[in-house]
């Protein structure tokens, strides 16, 4: 313990580094896990620390407060801050298999969560949020809904939004309301698991369509749907889950057009829009007549609201899908319903999500310096699709990287049919803390360098 004389640490601020309180936090991070401080070391105090580095004092307060959260320091009342010891972690597995937004930095979600139930239940009756909602959201539910899917769509009737427990239950009913036992629903080669999971468990058939560097091959498309006659088309266009491709703009149109000429309907699953940096307009805008779009806040918020909006333009169909949702989930429970509503109408979901975005965009700039060459990511998003070397398989690698602490999703999970590709999904957001996901990159880095050990297990 060094409570007798302060450690000389003085961090270095770069001119185009970020915000200067995470550049100190992250300097304080690395001067940890180098061993320059050492738990049981007294900080500077926060004056001090201010005049020494030529900053104000409340940047200096906004990261000792960071590095509170990231439990690298310790307050001991009028004897100072100190570095904390190591915090026990009850499992040694880096999950970089779970696609969940980054915690933002500098956002207090415990008081983000505190404050928005607090004014839900000073505005809200009760008995309300602790009943049955079968419409699909209240009227307020419905407008939040529109607000939040202004971006892609500018001004909507809010009629047309539907609020449903999380996207895949949307998929789900879509599934049921517009198709019947035996048909067709066509998708990429790689594409969102639950999306097969659904369709088996109601006896439906997904076949695949070609993609390319550039997403779905419209020829193609239009080849499956005359050949298969197609319930529903199955669509993730922007920051793709698993590939991270985003269609471009004129495809778009292309497909659109397809679905109008060929008479097909398109699910256009779209979690990622809001993290896109400048994403091209939803296919929706251009047959809007043909396409049920789904925006999900588990991606751009927290997983833990179960909140998703569904656009459908055509009342009839609206309540067909309805229906559908209510045979298997009667509704998005109504106080996280609330609770999203809130954040969404009073700015808070607009300043999480730019939170998230921006830990996001530092994360893929984390993981393309880790990785080299072997990144392909698109800057942005939650995840990050790794086409491996030769000498690994995709379920090798998957195996390999788990026996040493690391979670990855092999290509495997997301393959439609035939053959999946040789790579693996990681995703960037489900570890919280950004030292830790550091250290798992590199690790996985190291073990994509070097070739897989020959099997040596012994035969009995």
């Amino acid at each position: 313990m060094q409570d007798d004389h302060l450690p000389v640490w003085s961090p270095r601020l770069a001119v185009q580094g970020g915000p200067r309180f995470l550049q100190i936090a992250d300097a304080l991070q690395a001067a940890v896990a180098d061993g320059s401080l050492k738990p049981g070391d007294r900080l500077p105090p926060q004056r001090q620390l201010a005049a020494r580095l030529g900053v104000d004092l409340t940047t200096i307060t906004r990261a000792y407060d960071e590095a509170r959260r990231r439990h690298l320091l310790e307050g001991r009342g009028a004897r100072g801050t100190y570095v904390a010891a190591p915090k026990v972690e009850w499992t040694s597995v880096l999950d970089l298999s779970m696609n969940t937004p980054p915690p933002p930095a500098g956002v207090d979600f415990d008081d983000l969560l505190k404050q928005g139930l607090s004014q839900v239940l000073m505005r809200a009756d009760a008995q309300l949020l602790m009943t049955y909602h079968l419409g699909g959201g209240s009227d307020s539910d419905r407008k939040a809904g529109a607000r939040w899917l202004a971006p892609m769509f500018g001004p909507l009737d809010a009629r047309q939004v539907l609020v449903c427990p999380g996207a895949q239950a949307a998929i789900a009913a879509l599934i049921l309301a517009l198709t019947q036992p035996g048909d067709v629903i066509l998708a990429e080669p790689a594409s969102y698991p639950g999306l097969r999971a659904a369709a088996a468990q109601f006896g439906r058939h997904v076949l695949v369509v070609e993609a390319d560097g550039q997403g779905m091959v419209p020829e193609k498309l239009e080849r499956a749907c005359r050949q298969h006659r197609p319930g529903l088309v199955y669509l993730n266009p922007t920051l793709q889950n698993p590939t991270a491709i985003t269609i471009a703009e004129r495809r778009r149109k292309e497909l659109a057009r397809i679905a109008r000429r060929c008479r097909v309907r398109i699910i256009e699953d779209d979690p990622y829009w809001l993290l896109a940096d400048a994403p091209p307009p939803p296919i929706a805008t251009f047959a809007p007549e043909q396409v049920y779009y789904i925006s999900t806040l588990s991606k751009c918020l927290t997983p833990g609201l179960r909140v998703a909006f569904v656009l459908i333009r055509d009342p009839q169909e609206r309540e067909r899908f309805l229906v559908a949702l209510r045979s298997f989930a009667l509704m998005a429970a109504p106080l996280t319903a609330a609770l999203a509503t809130q954040w969404i109408l009073d700015g808070s979901a607009d300043g999480l999500m730019e939170g998230v975005r921006k830990e996001a965009r530092l994360r893929h700039r984390m993981a393309r310096d880790i990785l080299a060459g072997r990144y392909s990511g698109a800057g942005d998003g939650l995840h990050v699709w790794l086409e491996l070397p030769g000498y690994w398989s995709s379920l090798q690698l998957a195996r390999t990287a788990e026996s040493e602490g690391i979670a990855v999703t092999p290509a495997q999970a997301f393959a439609t049919g035939g053959e999946s590709a040789n790579a693996i999904r990681i995703s960037l957001g489900s570890i919280q803390d950004r030292g830790l996901l550091q250290a798992g990159l590199r690790r996985l880095s190291d073990l994509l360098a070097r070739r897989p050990e020959p099997f040596s297990g012994a035969v009995v």
